[in-house]
């Protein structure tokens, strides 16, 4: 069973990884240590993420923004059925992540979206939600879908524009497979440069998982 709260007590190594698809903990979840290092639950994406790179969140599919409502939802009910636009989508990829309703009816509220099945392009797709919807939705409403950004990470390529980063793990994560990436603190990362002690860090552009120091306005962060 997953916390749903603070964790007080709980399974955290930063060195281990898991298989089984319900964890005991939330994507995402953060925990962080007395020494300031703080780390993030993350599940390795379509290809396994190795130790000491930086990761990134799950590329936005822009044909799954202003997508419609296939079939009106009443208040009360735990599941959405959407139009995708031309991108399919695979099972469960959005869990975890959100429903966000930004037209019509329901306009400006936020759900988190438990589960899903898979979906071609332009098909409908039916989305199980964790709270009941809380203003019912028409034909007319428009909702955007969101990934968790822990939810299939992938290694950080030199296209960084992308995604956002999302941390580095402390040992290499297999496909599919759970564990912790670290998002703050002293880390051993891999450098495409030299890096300058209080200097602002961001992906790098010249070795597919490295960092290096900010030289492009336009591109995240690595805080």
């Amino acid at each position: 069973m997953k916390l749903e709260g603070t964790p007080q007590i709980l399974d955290f190594n930063p060195f281990a990884t898991r298989t089984e698809p319900e964890a005991t903990h939330n994507l995402g979840e953060q925990i962080c240590l007395a020494d300031g290092r703080c780390f993030r639950y993350a599940k390795a994406g379509a290809s396994g993420i190795s130790k000491g790179k930086l990761q990134l969140a799950p590329a936005r599919k822009t044909n799954h923004d202003n997508c419609a409502v296939a079939t009106a939802a009443a208040s009360g009910t735990t599941e959405v059925t959407i139009t995708l636009g031309a991108t399919a989508a695979t099972a469960n990829e959005y869990s975890e992540g959100y429903l966000c309703i930004n037209d019509v009816d329901g306009e400006g509220q936020t759900y988190k979206i438990k589960s899903h099945p898979a979906a071609d392009a332009s098909a409908s797709l039916t989305l199980t939600l964790f709270d009941p919807i809380a203003t019912a939705l028409t034909t007319s409403s428009e909702v955007c879908l969101v990934h968790n950004a822990y939810n299939g990470v992938i290694e950080s390529t030199t296209n960084y524009e992308t995604a956002k980063p999302a941390g580095v793990p402390l040992i290499s994560i297999a496909t599919g497979d759970y564990g912790w990436l670290q998002v703050r603190g002293v880390a051993a990362v891999l450098a495409d440069e030299t890096l300058t002690l209080g200097t602002r860090l961001m992906a790098g552009s010249s070795v597919a998982g490295a960092i290096e120091e900010i030289d492009d306005v336009t591109a995240p962060l690595i805080e």
